[in-house]
This record gives structure tokens, sequence and C-alpha cells, in this order.
């Protein structure tokens, strides 16, 4: 009976292979004759058949760990091999030797040799047959350099003629130092376009944020194009990012935007060495098959570069798959040991774990073993994955490409490899005779940079390459084109009272935003940018009128279709909905805001936030912003710890202009009035884009409904005063003169809270009390130290006066300054301020109540702006304790009220 039912399964076990081989053989006639295109979309019916009918499939979101292009596929290699080699040695070892020689002059300068060192094959590869320069056609690539291997672009910069043996030896020192790149003798410690303008396109230093802004330079472009803005042409954006650099959310933060609208105008870059700062990113993993299973899982075109053409022979003479599978095996820890202990700890440890495998080598040499190379290394390897990204389309690629931290140096793979700055002089031996640099031994202990004869073969080619792709890179564009701006009147409507209409500043820019999006000349450059909020700050008018823009339209009908502000999206609408995403929506910004450097195009672009959500969220990439002298307004919607009635403390912002204050190009301010917002934005785009000057505005609105005055005609020069920060609003002080005076500072909604303060003063204690309306407590208190700076160096003649010296100049009089910002936002002009000067403000965190519960809360009302200025009179002696009581019972101060701050 067993021997039976034996016979039986075996029976069915040969159908079944005899089955199985029929598939096999049917799909390989259908590869061989039909393409790989057809037996792809064969496979892809079956599997969703049997997903129909219930059969749940094996899921891998891994390849085997091997190139992704295989040796047949590989095109010939077009450059000079010999001549290429001979450029990229010379590049390492000036990169080095840049390094070394700023340390041996000064221990404390730093820089790092490890990062370039895994990375110069991939980079010499782009830039002798891919990056294109600003000169091609269309425009240049952009080119987005991993931070830390700055040293070996400087190189590369060297040996092109474009930087001296001076400018390498100024290698981070820069304080002092003139502007221009071709005055100045210093480069910096890593790229950044503030400081070398002319140079470096972006700021990449500051991990994971080179990649997100990457993806929103491709996603702008596109938006460029489908607006026709820009014409369709072949350039993409680059970006080389390390692996352990994907630690950071915002690397791999934005991969689904870019699948999902298929850039094929983007190529990510990952330097895959194996190792962050401190030692191995996954060393019980492997960071690339996660690496690989993130990207496709994102709709990306995956490239692996994991092994060289030393590998290839092993690869073809293993006929079981063995040397795949002990390559899965072996974890990114193993692999740093296997190439940082040599050739016989591999054979051992690598090859030695099957008696298969260590056949396969065994005529090899240790020291052939431990050449076997990485695909990051490899020429050849590289070249082909790039020319497949290339020709790849609807879909952005990723080459995860496999190196070594520290290649060539004595510290290959080492834990401490990032920190290498230095080499002794056997190490200097041997990277010399590794790569084969012509130093002689007596000469070493000069570290001199190896110079390339100025007409020899190697310079030739290095400007023939760059020739035809366009000039050199990195290149950064120095545009002079001007907008020109419409003239103030266009915000005539802002400009004029309101009457009994209530309106917020918030309205009233959106009302701006659309007069500005009409205007013959600026109308299409204008780019307004929301992260899902648009209907919170009353922008849904714009939908309509605009459109939302989005990559593929609008292949539905929406819900409210049948409304007059009904959601429209369009392949080339205006509007840029960023979803809910803060850090995506700056970078979209950041790139309309670049555009006049990466693009030639002057944009004007407006992005409008929950203040709260603005610069706290993202102040590293509004500082990389301000690195790059990016161009537009930020509007920091529903602004202040008390205009946004009822959210509470994550909603309310109390401190963002503090933050502001902290970039120095950044020009913040709190405009009251519609007006004042008017002016300010009039004064930017003339300021930004009729004069070229490479600063962006912060301004805060709120969403509290009230009427707005005219634009004052009786006060001198009021728009320059506005834009300074301070000028005193126009008041009458009633039929008799009070001879107790104070004035009261304010700005956004809590002005008004000053000006009930002082009808309150005149109209039940008799004081006179001027209003003073201050836009920016920042720009008057940057004003005010540069003056006093002057002052400072130059004592012996005679001393200039601020402008807030100037409008605040009477001694006697006190001050009481309020906002709806922490109390420290005002107080930044007290050392410039001679009378006693008191400051009110909303310190401690945000809570959830009516406007005016929470301005009496935080002492930022009316009321406590009253009894701030009859205190102020009384410590001068001005006033007796009779009314000072009186005044603190009719305004209803609690004097046991604890600070906000600690409660």
């Amino acid at each position: 009976m067993t021997e039976v039912a034996s016979s039986a399964q075996a029976g069915v076990q040969a159908q079944q292979d005899d089955e199985l081989r029929e598939w096999l053989d049917a799909f390989e006639d259908v590869y061989r004759h039909a393409g790989k295109k057809r037996a792809a979309a064969i496979l892809q019916a079956i599997a969703q058949k049997a997903s129909v009918e219930g059969i749940e499939l094996p899921f891998s979101k891994n390849t085997p760990y091997v190139n992704t292009i295989a040796r047949a596929d590989e095109p010939p290699y077009p450059g000079d091999l010999d001549l290429e080699e001979r450029i990229r040695s010379y590049i390492r070892w000036n990169a080095m030797i840049m390094v070394m020689r700023a340390n041996i002059r000064d221990p404390s300068i730093g820089g790092h040799i490890a990062t370039f060192s895994s990375i110069a094959t991939l980079y010499e590869v782009g830039f002798n047959h891919f990056f294109r320069g600003p000169q091609a056609p269309g425009g240049g690539d952009m080119v987005f350099f991993q931070g830390h291997s700055s040293p070996g672009i400087y190189a590369r910069s060297f040996l092109e003629g474009r930087m001296t043996e001076a400018h390498l030896d100024h290698f981070r020192q820069e304080a002092g130092r003139p502007k221009t790149l071709k005055q100045k003798k210093s480069l910096s410690s890593y790229p950044h376009p503030w400081l070398m303008p002319d140079y470096w396109e972006f700021p990449t230093v500051s991990m994971g944020l080179g990649p997100l802004q990457a993806v929103y330079q491709a996603h702008v472009m596109k938006y460029l194009e489908n607006r026709g803005l820009l014409k369709p042409n072949n350039r993409k954006v680059w970006c080389f990012m390390g692996d352990g650099e994907s630690d950071e959310p915002e690397s791999l933060g934005g991969l689904s935007l870019a699948g999902r609208e298929g850039l094929d105008n983007l190529i990510f870059v990952v330097n895959c060495n194996l190792q962050r700062l401190d030692g191995p990113v996954r060393g019980s993993r492997s960071i690339i098959q996660e690496l690989e299973g993130v990207f496709r899982g994102a709709n990306w075109n995956v490239i692996k570069v994991l092994w060289g053409r030393r590998w290839d022979d092993l690869f073809a003479r293993d006929q079981h798959g063995l040397l795949v599978r002990r390559m899965e095996e072996a974890v990114d820890g193993e692999y740093q040991n296997y190439k940082n202990k040599g050739g016989q700890y591999t054979r051992e440890h690598f090859f030695g774990k099957y008696k298969e495998l260590l056949q396969l080598v065994a005529n090899m040499s240790d020291e052939e073993i431990y050449r076997l190379n990485r695909g990051g290394h490899d020429l050849h390897k590289v070249y082909a994955a790039y020319a497949r990204a290339l020709r790849h389309k609807n879909q952005p690629t990723v080459i995860l490409a496999k190196s070594i931290k520290g290649y060539g140096t004595p510290g290959e793979a080492d834990n401490i490899a990032h920190s290498l700055k230095k080499l002794d002089m056997e190490g200097l031996k041997r990277f010399r005779d590794r790569f084969r640099i012509p130093v002689q031994d007596k000469d070493l202990k000069k570290m001199p940079y190896c110079k390339l004869p100025p007409k020899g073969q190697e310079v030739q080619y290095l400007h023939a390459r760059r020739k035809d792709l366009g000039g050199f890179v990195p290149q950064r564009r120095t545009s002079t084109k001007k907008l020109v701006i419409p003239p103030l009147s266009i915000f005539a409507a802002q400009l004029e009272a309101s009457g009994e209409r209530k309106l917020s500043t918030t309205m009233a820019f959106v009302r701006m935003l659309s007069a500005l999006c009409r205007d013959a000349n600026v109308g299409e450059r204008i780019v307004p940018i929301v992260p899902d909020e648009a209907r919170t700050f009353g922008m849904e008018g714009l939908f309509r009128q605009l459109g939302i823009y989005s990559s593929v339209g609008q292949k539905y009908v929406p819900q409210d279709v049948d409304q007059i502000m009904f959601y429209k999206e369009d392949i080339k609408g205006q509007i840029m909905q960023e979803g809910i995403n803060e850090a995506g929506a700056v970078c979209a910004w950041i790139a309309a805001a670049t555009s006049v450097h990466n693009n030639d195009l002057p944009l004007i672009p407006f992005y409008a936030f929950y203040s709260m959500f603005g610069f706290q969220r993202v102040g590293d990439f509004i500082w990389a912003a301000a690195d790059m002298q990016a161009r537009g307004f930020l509007i920091g919607a529903t602004s202040g710890r008390t205009t946004l009635a009822g959210e509470g403390l994550q909603h309310l912002d109390g401190h963002s202009h503090l933050a502001a204050a902290t970039v120095p190009n950044c020009l913040s301010y709190d405009p009251s009035f519609a007006y004042e917002l008017a002016v300010i934005v009039w004064h930017g785009m003339q300021r930004m884009y009729a004069k070229g000057d490479g600063v962006f505005y912060y301004l805060t609105t709120m969403n509290e409904n009230y009427p707005h005055p005219a634009l004052p005609k009786n006060i001198k020069e009021i728009e320059t005063k506005i834009t300074k920060g301070l000028y005193q609003l126009p008041r009458q002080q009633g039929p008799k003169a009070h001879s107790k005076k104070v004035r009261l500072l304010g700005s956004g909604t809590i002005l008004l809270e000053a000006i009930t303060a002082a009808d309150i003063l005149a109209d039940e204690f008799g004081i006179s009390a001027e209003v003073w309306s201050a836009p920016s407590f920042n720009e008057l208190t940057r004003e005010a130290q540069r003056v006093r700076h002057h002052n400072h160096l130059d004592p012996t003649t005679k001393p200039k006066r601020a402008y807030v010296e100037e409008c605040l100049n009477d001694e006697d009089s006190p001050i009481v300054a309020a906002t709806d910002y922490v109390r420290q936002y005002p107080e930044q002009l007290a050392p410039f301020v001679d009378a006693p000067y008191y400051c009110l403000g909303t310190d401690g965190f945000g809570r959830s109540d009516s406007r005016a519960n929470l301005r009496r809360f935080y002492g930022v009302d009316s009321n406590h702006i009253a009894y701030y200025a009859v205190m102020a009179l009384y410590r001068q002696g001005k006033i007796n304790q009779v009314t000072l009581k009186r005044a603190a019972r009719k305004l209803k101060i609690d004097k046991k009220a604890a600070y906000p701050l600690y409660q």
C-alpha cells in the first residue's frame, strides 16, 4: 500500500516538474523572441489574475544582491581610461593635501578626506560624461553635491585652472576676505552659495536638506514646463547623498511625490560606503537592500551598482549561484571587515563559508582578493548606470552605488574614517604609490600639490569634456534679469479705508495676491504655495481663478463643481498645493525663490502657512534658503499667540519673529493694517526683483477681522517709515492738552489694543498718549545695531543716530511696547531707548480661549497697556499712589497674577 502511494506521489511530482519545465520553456521562448517588455507584461498579467482569484504570491521588495545591469548590457566606455585615471588620482591627491596642509597650519580647522575618497569615481564619470553645464542647450543640470566631499570638487577646479594654489591653501579660512571668487583666496568648508556666490549652487552639508530640495527642484521644473514658463528640455537634477544620510527623515521624505509624478528629470546617487560618521549604517543588516525596497515601493527606478569588473569572472564561473547566496548572507558590518582586514581575512571569512567558493578563488592571491572592487569605484559600471538613468522615462531613478569610506587611504573602512584629516609619512607614501602620484620621497614632507601642464593632454581633455557638456560645474548663475514691478497703486483697495467693512490682514494679502496675478508684467511669475491650508487663509477664491497645479490635471469631476469656488486641479495650474507638508512646501518655495539663478527665470513665490509651523518646523530649510540668497515672501498666516482663538498650545505662535531675527537676510514684519502690508510687499518686490538684492521677507498676517484705515497722507515719507519699522499714528488729542505724556508702541492686532489704551488713558486719567505702529522691531534693532557698531569703531567722530533714536528722542516720556509675541521681541530695542521702556508680551505656552480672555491672561490687552502706562508715570513721580490704585481697580488688574511663562 505504501509503495503504491509512494509511486503515485512520484508520478504526480514528475508531472508537476514537466508542467513547470513547459511553463519555463514557454516563458524563455517569449523572452527570446518577443523581448523583455513582452515577457514582463505577461508575468504582470498572470500576477494580476492570481490576485483576482485570491492566490497570494510571495512578496519581495528586493532584487538579488548583484548589479542591476548585466555585464552583457553594459555600453562601451567612451572616455580615455588612462587619462581619466591619471586625472582622478591627481584630484584625490590634491584634495587630501589641501586638508592636510590646513590642519598642519591650524589643527582646529578640520576637514574631511574619507568621503571624497569613496565618491570620487561617481563624480568623475559625471563630470566627464554627464553633468551639463550652464551653456548647454536648454540650460545646465542642477547638481547637489554631497557636502563632506567639497575638497574633491575644489581639487578638480584647481586642475581645470579655475582655482589657484593660493585658493587651496586658504581652505576654511574665510573671515575678512573679499566676496567675489576672482578676488578672494579662500574656500568655504562646504557648499555655501552665500560665501562663494558664483560657484556653489546648493548648500547640502546639513544632511537631509539636499535630497528633499532636489525632489522639489525637479517638481518645480516640471511645474514651470507645464505652465509654459520653461521649454521642455533634457536637464537633470542630480542629488548625491550618503547612505547614512538616509537616516534623516527629510532625505526620503519626498520620494513618494517624485514617484507619483514620474519625475524622470531626477536622479539620486546614493554613495553606499556603509558608514555613518561614527560607524556602520546598518552593521547587522544591509542598507542597500533596505534602500532598494524603500525606493521601489515609492515607484522609483532602482539601479544597483554593487560589484566592479574584477568580480565578473567569478560570477561567470559560479554555476550554482552560491556566490550570490553568500553575498546576501553577509551583513554590512562584515563587508566592512572584509575590506578593512585584507585579502586573507576575506578568503577565510567570506569565501571560506562554502568549500565551493574557496575553490572558486583558489588560484587568486590574497592581494587579488583584496583588489576585488566595489561597483562605486568602477568607471564602466558607473557609466552604464548613469547612461541607463538618463534614458529612463516616467520614473525618477536612484543609483545605489557600493563604495568604501576612505578608499585608497590607510584607513579604508575604519569606523573612524570620517574624521581622517591627516596621514603620517608612511601612509602618505602608500597613498602616493597606490595612485602613482609623481612625488619623490624627498619632497613628501613639503606635501606638494600635483599640477598639470597648462597645455598638457590632461588639461586639454578636462576642458574639452566640459566644453562639450556646456561649461564648468559647479557654476552658479548670477543672473541680472530684473522684473518690471507694478506701481503701488496696484494695491489701491488696500491703501484706502475699509469703512465699516471688517477684514483681516490675511484676507488683505489674498486680495493683493489676486491683483498681482492679474498684472501683465509679473502675473505669470507669481507662485502661490500653500501646505493644505488655503481655506483657512481664505484663499479658496483663487482655486478657480488660478487652478491648483497637478502633474496629470484633473481626472474627476470635483464634488463642489456647482459652486463658484470649486476645487480645480489643472496641469497648467498656478497654485502649488503641497499637502500637509511644511517641509515639502518650503522646498517648493526655495526652488521658486532661487529660479532666477537656476533657471534664469525670476519668480515671485508667496508661501502662506500657519505661522506656528513656519520657522519652528522648517527653520533649517529657511537657513539654507538664506544661504542661497532666495528671493520671495514667506507669509506666516494666523500669526500671534492670541489671534487664533480656540486653537491652543501647538497652534499659537508667539516667537517666530525672534527666529526670523536670526536669519541675516530675512526681513520680517508684523503689519497691523492693510496699507502697511501693501507698502511692505511692494517695497519687497522693488528690492528683490527690480534691484536684485539677495533678501527675502517674512510677513505675519492675522485672521482677526476689524476696520482698516487709509494710508495716512499727512505723514511725510510714510512708506519709508513703514519699511524702517516705526511711525507715529495721527490721532486727535481732544480739546485740552494733557501735561502727562506716554508713548505706546504696538504691532499686529495688539496695535488696536494700544489705540484703545490711549483712549482710556485720555478719558479716564487725563494722560496724553502717542501711539506708534511698529511693523518691525527686528529691522529697527538691526539698523540700530549697525549704527552703534559704527560709532564704537570710530568714537572720535560725531556719532550717528539710529532711526529709533530719532523717533523716540523724548527721554522724559515713558514707553510701553506690546505685541502678540514674547516680550523679548520688543525688548530688543531697550539698549537704544533712553526713556523708561516697558514691554508686554505673550510669554509661555499658548492656550485655547477667546481673544479677549487670552489677551487678558497674557497681559497684552488695552487695560494692561493702560495700567503699565500709569505705573510708568507713577515710577517717575508724576502720578500719586491714589491714582495708581484707582487705575488698578478701574482696569481690573490682578496684582497677584502669575507670570504666564510659569503657569
